[in-house]
């Protein structure tokens, strides 16, 4: 048996509507005056930027992140060495290296402009490693 021929115009269109409930449990129906009600994420915002320069080896910090946006290094300048982006959930008292399937990451020896982690923990601050043999790195660190 053949298919069914299908035409167009068909003389008619399936009804739809997409809507939200109102306070009063009512359909309210999206429309370009009436917009989906949307709001960002509990916790999203503005992480205060960490940035400065290093000319001997160290420790700056903290950055704490505000939310689950990726966390970029950015360093620039005239210096030899490593900086390496640590993980601390005890105000910095105990600093972790960060890892990726058991390999080590965040540790960066040029300039240049890197989105190195993503974080989760609102308890989790991360610090910047200076292992500097000459010159003076200028880093920021940011969201």
């Amino acid at each position: 048996m053949p298919a069914p021929r299908i035409t167009t115009p068909a003389g008619f269109a399936p009804a739809f509507a997409i809507g939200y409930s109102d306070p009063a449990n009512r359909l309210v129906q999206i429309t370009e005056a009436n917009p989906l009600p949307v709001a960002l994420a509990a916790g999203a915002g503005q992480a205060a930027v960490l940035a400065g320069t290093q000319s001997t080896s160290g420790l700056a910090g903290p950055f704490t992140p505000a939310s689950s946006a990726p966390i970029a290094v950015s360093l620039s300048g005239d210096w030899a060495g490593e900086v390496r982006l640590k993980r601390s959930v005890d105000g910095g008292a105990t600093l972790h290296n960060l890892r990726v399937v058991g390999l080590d990451w965040g540790v960066l020896t040029q300039n240049g402009v890197e989105q190195i982690w993503s974080e989760s923990d609102g308890e989790a601050t991360f610090w910047l490693e200076f292992a500097l043999n000459s010159g003076s790195c200028i880093y920021r660190v940011s969201q």
